[in-house]
């Protein structure tokens, strides 16, 4: 997944970053071969400037070159507001000195239109990509996948096991490996799942056995039991009395303990039996993939299913 487009920060402390912004000098090379170039954006001002750190200058990114608009797109203030205090990728379009003041006039708009042009355009459905969160919706999470460019990552694609909102399991600023779901070419946007990432239903199972006691997280009670929460892609099921369910319903998203019954592979089950329901918030904990992303650029389908199963649970990456 390496490539020189990455989601804005990614690039600050990289060698390459930190010798363009070391001297004059090294601004000048940055402008004369165009690099892509990152610095945190300190102030906007009643302009709508964005004021970047550069240390050896004064940059400035004009409005309009703050933000690439695709197609039927156009600029809202807010994305240029909220860009303060964090870390913005930027050309440099040229180097003024007025009195003992060095200005740099920037453009965000233009490494992003880069990063589309020669980058994200080349992508195609089941590509593996780095990203960003960016911030959370109820229909979905926000990621940058590439200085600054914006890919929706839908609720449902974030897991298999289901959940009520993206932030049960992601937070903004949060980094990801995700796979590319679809791309609309003409109003270049491109759409992610990270679910394929998170293992099958056996890499998933095969991480607890029969006889555990283990924790999870209640997501869903149902009038035929309680549905827990192993891992994010693998969930048990409880059986629950009908006079207990309103309590247990009261306290979905919360840790319980259960005890491991059975597990029928062809069957895509996990019988859990409920111990006990904890007072506190489940902790956050780091994704595991099960598909290393440093190895693999593609998959072309990922089967989540058992090869024995009842049901056949996939996914296909075609153009």
């Amino acid at each position: 997944m390496k490539n020189g487009y990455l989601p804005e920060g990614m690039r600050m402390d990289t060698p390459e970053n930190k010798e363009y912004l070391s001297s004059l000098a090294g601004l000048e090379r940055a402008m004369n071969s165009e690099a892509i170039v990152e610095a945190v954006a300190t102030l906007c001002d009643g302009d709508l400037r964005l004021h970047v750190a550069l240390g050896c200058a004064e940059g400035i990114i004009e409005p309009e070159e703050a933000l690439y608009c695709r197609a039927g797109e156009t600029r809202k203030d807010i994305a240029i507001i909220t860009r303060v205090g964090k870390p913005v990728a930027f050309t440099v379009l040229s180097i003024e000195t007025k009195g003992e003041t060095v200005i740099a006039k920037l453009s965000r708009r233009n490494a992003q239109k880069k990063c589309i042009r020669d980058y994200l355009s080349q992508l195609r459905a089941g590509d593996l990509l780095a990203a960003k969160v960016t911030h959370l919706e109820s229909f979905g999470a926000f990621l940058d996948i590439g200085c600054g460019v914006s890919s929706l990552l839908s609720v449902d694609c974030v897991s298999v096991s289901r959940i009520s909102h993206p932030r049960d399991r992601l937070h903004a600023g949060m980094t990801l490996s995700v796979v590319v779901k679809t791309v609309d070419r003409e109003s270049e946007r491109i759409y992610v799942t990270l679910r394929e990432l998170l293992g099958t239903w056996e890499e998933n199972a095969a991480c607890f056995a029969v006889g555990q006691t283990v924790t999870g997280i209640i997501r869903s009670v149902e009038s035929y039991g309680v549905f827990i929460e192993l891992a994010p892609n693998l969930a048990g099921l409880a059986e629950i009395r009908e006079e207990n369910a309103d309590a247990v319903r009261g306290r979905i998203g919360k840790s319980a303990a259960v005890y491991i019954k059975s597990i029928v592979p062809d069957r895509m089950k996990v019988k859990l039996i409920l111990i006990d329901i904890c007072c506190t918030e489940p902790p956050k904990k780091q994704l595991t993939y099960f598909i290393n992303p440093d190895e693999t650029t593609h998959i072309s389908r990922w089967v989540y299913s058992p090869a024995n199963a009842n049901r056949l649970i996939e996914s296909r990456f075609e153009e």
